[in-house]
């Protein structure tokens, strides 16, 4: 009887050991997932730092028609701009601060005469002001982190989406996939 009373206790002390090390091993695992966590969001906070910069140095670092637009909410003529017709594959990045904005997997030929995509590489990268010029309603589309105005979004656009982001090909600078260091991500539909 003793012999079995201690092998249940054996048993019984092996199994809450068992319990004990998963639990710490758990309870480790999620303190370094909750560190990671905070490390990114530390990193995108980073990235979105708000540039502000005086109208004197923008028009230093900025061509005029690039002034004339990113700065000054101008548009570019259609069928005009360097990215309009682009095929090539890679990111779309703002001309003033760099973010990267779009990539050539989410553009697509919407026959308006500016680049068009159904979706920026990351949502909290492109900002939206209301613009109520040329006697309508408009959704602006401006960079997140220097304001600079980018071109405007219509609920015209493709699946899954169904948005157009329209946006000026002087606004952005294009890296190529081998530039980019990194191939740009399949885009995924935003969640709403």
């Amino acid at each position: 009887m003793k012999k079995r009373q201690s092998i249940i206790q054996c048993s019984l002390l092996t199994t809450c050991a068992t319990l004990v090390l998963a639990g710490v091993c758990f309870i480790q695992s999620s303190f370094w997932a909750v560190a990671d966590d905070e490390k990114k969001q530390a990193t995108q906070v980073e990235s979105l730092k708000k540039i502000v910069k005086p109208d004197t140095e923008w028009r230093k670092m900025l061509t005029p028609e690039q002034y004339r637009v990113v700065r000054r909410q101008g548009t570019e003529r259609a069928f005009t701009g360097t990215y309009w017709n682009n095929k090539a594959k890679g990111m779309y990045h703002c001309v003033a601060c760099d973010l990267p904005l779009f990539s050539s997997d989410t553009k697509y030929k919407s026959g308006t005469g500016w680049p068009s995509y159904w979706q920026p590489v990351k949502k909290e990268h492109v900002g939206e002001k209301i613009d109520r010029g040329f006697f309508s309603t408009r959704t602006e589309v401006v960079c997140n982190r220097c304001d600079g105005h980018l071109g405007h979004v219509f609920n015209d656009g493709p699946r899954p989406t169904g948005l157009r982001y329209c946006i000026n090909s002087v606004s952005l600078k294009f890296r190529k996939k081998a530039e980019t260091g990194k191939t740009p991500k399949k885009a995924q539909p935003a969640q709403k």
